[in-house]
Parts: C-alpha cells; sequence; structure tokens
C-alpha cells in the first residue's frame, strides 16, 4: 500500500534532492466571530479601523458582518505565516474596544437568525457581487451554518522541486501537465486521509443549544447540561452534519470530479451553469432585489463546499475554473481544520509542521481516481469521525474493508515518519519528526485530543457549558493580545495598509462603469476586462 511511498522518498534520500523541498510556501486564512462582551454576536459594522473588507489583503470577513476573516501572504516558512498571523491578530485585537474574538469553531449564542448580519462591502459592482452571493447562500442553506469558524491551510510546494521531480518521473509529459497530474493526486489522497486531521485537530465536540435554532440534534448527540449539546466521542461537529456542506448533493446532480484539472473544471463549469428548479422557485432578482445571484445549482466555484481545493491567483475578475483551466494549480487549500481553542493563534506551530508532513505524504503516496461510490465512502469517513472519532470501536472504510480507526492512524503515522525526516534534512531541524511524533500520541490516547481535552476541562470546571468554556477561552486569548505589542513600523505599516484599503474601495466604487446587471452577465461570460 505505501510501496511507492517508500520509493520516492528512496530515490529523494539517495541523490540527495531534499534540498529542493525547503521553499515549500504556507499561507493561513483564520476566521473570527467578533462577539460582545455579553458573548452575543457583535451588532456593529465591521470596524473602520481595520480597513475595507472589500479590498484589504489581510483583514476582511467571511459570511458575516462579524465574522472576520485574517489572512497572511504566502511565506517560505510555515512559522513566519503563524507569526504574520499573530501580528494581524493584534492589531486587529488592539482596534475592537470591549470586543472579543470567538475562540473556538462553533460560534457563540445566537438568538436565531436575525441576529446574523450578512457582510457589506460597499456599493461597487465587486462589492454588490460579493453581498447578493451570501445572500444567496442565505436563501438555499440558511444563516446558521455559515457563521462556523475554521483555519484554512494553504500550501504550495517548492517550486524548485517540480522540474527536478519531472526529470525523474515526467517522462512524456509537460512540466505543467505533470505538476498538475501531481496536485490532484495529492488532493485526492487528501480526501482518502483528510479524517486524520479531523481526529488529530477536531475541538468542537459541543455546541451551543441556540446554534441548532429550536431543530433537535442528531441521534447520538446528548445534552451535556442545560444550555450544551455534545456528542461523547465527537471531536469536530463543525465537520459533521451540522456544518456547511453540499449534503443535498445527490439530489442536485453535483458530481465534481477530481481525476484532472481539466475534469474538476468540467464538471464544476457543469454544476455552476445548470439550473435548479428549486432555486428557480425562490426567485433571482424579485421587486427590483437580488436574492441569488442566478438560479443555478451553484452560483459560482465557491458555493461547492469541499475539504480541499485546487487554487489558482486570480487576476481581476477571472472566474476560479478559468484562472486552473489557463494556469494550473498554484496552492492547495485545505479547509478541515478546527480552530485550536488552546492557543491564540488557533493553531500551533507543532500542528503547522505535522500538516506539512501531512501534504508531503499525500503528494508522495499513490494516487488513485475515486470512484463516486468511493467518494461516499470517504465523506461517510469524515462524518464517523467528526461524530464519533474517539470511539474505541470505530471502524473506517478503507479499500472495500472496514479497520479500526486507531489502527489505520498509527499505521499511516507511522509511514509519515519517514516523511517527516525527509523534511527535516531539508531544513536542519527535527521538528517535523517531533511533530509526528506527538500525533502518534493522540492516536495511541484519544483522551489527550483536543477535543477529549475540551470535555475535560468543561467537566473539571464544574460541568460548565460550551458557551462558559469558550469565552473564557476567548477571554485569556484577548489579554495575551492586549499585552503584546507591536514594533513601531509594523504598526504603522498596519494603519497604512487600513487607510490605503478605504482609499482603493473608494476608487473602485467611482470607477465603475457598468450597471450591475451587464457587470453580472459579463463575469458569468469571462468578459470583464
Amino acid at each position: 500500500m505505501y510501496d511507492l511511498l517508500k520509493q520516492r522518498l528512496q530515490t529523494l534520500e539517495t541523490q540527495q534532492l531534499s534540498d529542493y523541498l525547503r521553499e515549500s510556501r504556507t499561507g493561513l486564512e483564520k476566521e473570527s466571530l467578533r462577539v460582545n462582551a455579553q458573548g452575543y454576536l457583535a451588532a456593529g459594522k465591521h470596524p473602520e479601523t481595520l480597513g475595507s473588507t472589500l479590498t484589504h489583503p489581510w483583514i476582511t470577513t467571511d459570511y458575516a458582518e462579524s465574522l472576520l476573516e485574517l489572512i497572511t501572504p504566502p511565506q517560505n516558512r510555515a512559522s513566519a505565516a503563524l507569526d504574520f498571523l499573530l501580528n494581524v491578530e493584534t492589531f486587529v485585537y488592539q482596534q475592537l474596544k470591549d470586543e472579543l474574538l470567538w475562540t473556538t469553531s462553533m460560534p457563540c449564542i445566537i438568538g436565531g437568525e436575525d441576529d446574523i448580519c450578512i457582510a457589506e462591502y460597499g456599493s461597487s459592482n465587486a462589492g454588490q457581487m460579493k453581498h447578493i452571493y451570501r445572500q444567496g447562500l442565505a436563501w438555499r442553506y440558511g444563516k446558521m451554518m455559515q457563521v462556523i469558524a475554521g483555519v484554512h491551510f494553504n500550501y504550495s510546494i517548492a517550486e524548485e522541486f517540480w522540474p527536478v521531480w519531472h526529470a525523474l518521473e515526467g517522462e512524456g509529459e509537460s512540466l505543467r501537465a505533470f505538476r498538475d497530474a501531481r496536485y490532484m493526486g495529492q488532493i485526492r489522497n487528501i480526501q482518502r486521509l483528510g479524517w486524520l486531521i479531523i481526529y488529530l485537530f477536531g475541538t468542537s465536540p459541543a455546541i451551543c443549544k441556540s446554534f441548532l435554532d429550536g431543530k433537535p440534534p442528531s441521534g447520538t448527540m446528548r445534552s451535556f447540561n442545560h444550555h450544551t449539546y455534545y456528542e461523547p466521542y465527537g471531536t469536530s461537529l463543525r465537520m459533521g452534519n451540522i456544518g456547511y456542506t453540499n449534503s443535498k448533493a445527490s439530489e442536485t446532480g453535483i458530481n465534481i470530479c477530481y481525476d484532472s484539472v481539466d475534469s474538476y473544471t468540467r464538471s464544476l463549469r457543469e454544476a455552476i451553469n445548470r439550473p435548479s428548479a428549486q432555486y428557480e422557485a425562490m426567485g433571482v432578482k424579485v421587486d427590483g432585489v437580488y436574492r441569488q445571484l442566478n438560479a443555478n445549482i451553484l452560483q459560482i466555484e465557491n458555493e461547492y463546499y469541499s475539504t480541499v481545493r485546487p487554487k489558482q491567483v486570480l487576476r481581476g475578475f477571472e472566474k476560479p475554473v478559468d484562472a486552473l483551466s489557463a494556469r494550473g494549480i498554484q496552492y492547495v487549500e485545505l479547509r478541515s481544520v478546527d480552530v485550536n481553542a488552546f492557543h491564540p493563534a488557533g493553531l500551533t506551530q507543532g500542528q503547522l509542521s505535522f500538516l506539512e508532513v501531512f501534504m508531503h505524504t499525500c503528494l508522495l503516496q499513490a494516487s488513485d481516481p475515486i470512484s463516486s461510490a468511493a467518494k461516499q465512502r470517504l465523506d461517510q469517513n469524515q462524518y464517523l469521525v467528526a461524530h464519533r472519532g474517539r470511539d474505541p470501536e470505530l471502524k473506517l472504510h478503507r479499500r472495500g474493508e472496514e479497520i479500526l480507526l486507531k489502527e489505520w492512524a498509527l499505521e499511516l503515522l507511522e509511514q509519515m515518519l519517514s516523511v517527516a525526516a525527509l523534511l527535516d534534512q531539508s531544513h536542519g531541524s527535527e521538528r517535523y519528526t517531533a511533530s509526528v511524533a506527538q500525533q502518534l500520541e493522540l492516536a495511541r490516547n484519544p483522551e489527550l485530543t483536543p477535543s477529549a481535552r475540551a470535555l475535560e476541562e468543561m467537566v473539571a470546571q464544574g460541568h460548565e457549558d460550551f458557551f462558559t468554556f469558550a469565552q473564557r477561552k476567548s477571554l485569556e486569548h484577548r489579554d495575551f493580545f492586549m499585552q503584546r505589542q507591536l514594533p513601531a513600523a509594523l504598526q504603522q505599516e498596519f494603519e497604512t495598509m487600513a487607510r490605503t484599503s478605504l482609499a482603493q474601495q473608494r476608487e473602485i466604487e467611482a470607477g465603475d462603469q457598468l450597471d450591475f446587471d451587464r457587470f453580472l452577465a459579463q463575469y458569468f461570460a469571462g468578459t470583464l476586462a
């Protein structure tokens, strides 16, 4: 099962090619809800001192006006990306006055959907499109699931590595075709093995009862106390059946194919262009007001939820599928990481190092195409681990057979030690092997996982509810950020960037030449300049 992985590692070692992996790049995106002192969603608009959510490259919002998204530019060291994230959050916190940034993936107390204000991006065509897309999500799926937060790990393999690897294995293929094929193989393996990240990193085994908004909990959920539901063996309810998923894929006909970049973009285009009777009934533009961008199965590519996405940096108003078709895959976005409630940044350096090992393992391991039936079993694995990952009897599907999660996790992590050794050699460190060793302990002892630690703390604090646990952690992390002091030059850079982004938004709004209807038509036609 791991023969090709071992063969490739041996080749890289004997030909002394590990140094070519040194410049792999990491970018991070962290979502956090702004909440008031009482723990409810912050009612105010995005603070102007943070800049424009439309144009600021590092500080924006995701779905809701209160759901901050902090973004780092790609860094050639994961530790640098983490440092950048800490600095951005320090700047943000010191502009927020009395508000908190919620430090767990699952939201705070929500009185209902009316509490959730959809993010605004100004009056420009681009800003309206972002807002209307989110309105469409509300009409299609409701607002509650849209305010779940996470961390996205963006990773690109070192540019120097691709020509070297292509020379070894790419006979008859262009460099771009070789690179795209290997990245798609990596993505398929992330789908196969991504349950491991949910088990190891999941930190959302409990939720506020208010999140269900009166709906009954799933059959395996239990009442922890008057205000909290939990899964006794749960790891990441965010990644389970209450999170944002395309759960109606079989009904709507969404069938995204990951065999190649071409099949991926072609199947996405089909979903974006195919009308849906259900969404047509909702209406697109009703009484002169847009409810959604269109009535198709997907409004745009981002509506298709996946734990991993191939990405290419966009140019202007380019559509993601067009960017991928034109220039191939530039990096891969892993989207299944919970916000770590035990660390101010939302994840640790050790977790980042492990994710690098995981990404290289998925790249170098053999990767066959995934059939529709196999994809359903992989989705079931994810669901099972999200809701029952710490159950010692839990079995997952693997190549037509069942295997205990613990057995598979230990086997996989043992294989990853060799990948970690390669990266340690590349970087002249021991941190990668140490990161895998740390995760091996979590595989052997489920009580050490972040999800188990969260429940243990709640019990130790007198059976405190999830809200109190999350608020306590949020206050601890606010103290951490408020005590930090940014270097004067960096503080000035953040302040300048905020002002510049506001000016850029005003310029965009003043420069619009098209009415929105024509803008939208030209965007979907791919003819915007």
